[in-house]
């Protein structure tokens, strides 16, 4: 199945999980929670913040990989990336500079490992992980990073406070 199938279909419009495709074009589909949603608006509003002027952050980004379309928790594409694709593709033809997954209970390693791969091979600067305390890990295609050096000040940990 195709992308634009996939947005097209009027019986997926309203589903509560994550959908993705796999290489042979088979959808699935992971459950959200809660608290995953809030650490992705959290880290979104950072990136946003620390990149005003040079780029725009979005959630639930579409991203065509070798293995399908694989949509990113959170992304962070930079002005030149915006004029390059534009906002009308129904998924982008290469990755973000920046790709973050929020780790949910289903993840597995092994997946987050394939997805890390997949978004490099596509053209992605750096990868981020944040797991269910908010800690953040972060890799360029050499490896781990002490931090990002896109925005060296964003922070290790999303603190999720109460107002």
């Amino acid at each position: 199945m195709e992308w634009k199938e996939v947005l097209e279909d009027p019986s997926l419009r309203d589903l509560p999980y994550k959908i993705e495709t796999n290489e042979w074009g088979n959808i699935m589909m992971t459950p959200a929670s809660h608290w995953h949603a809030v650490y992705q608006t959290r880290i979104a509003i950072l990136l946003d913040n620390f990149g005003i002027g040079r780029g725009i952050s979005s959630v639930e980004c579409p991203v065509q990989t070798s293995k399908g379309v694989k949509v990113a928790d959170v992304a962070w594409m930079s002005v030149a990336f915006l004029k390059k694709h534009g906002l009308d593709n129904p998924a982008l033809p290469e990755s973000p500079e920046i790709v973050v997954e929020v780790l949910s209970p289903s993840n597995r390693a092994g997946e987050m490992e394939g997805k890390r791969k997949l978004y490099f091979e596509a053209g992605a600067k750096e990868f981020w992980l944040c797991n269910e305390f908010g800690n953040m890990r972060l890799f360029d295609p050499l490896g781990e990073l002490e931090k990002s050096g896109m925005f060296p000040e964003f922070p290790e940990q999303i603190k999720i406070g109460m107002p």
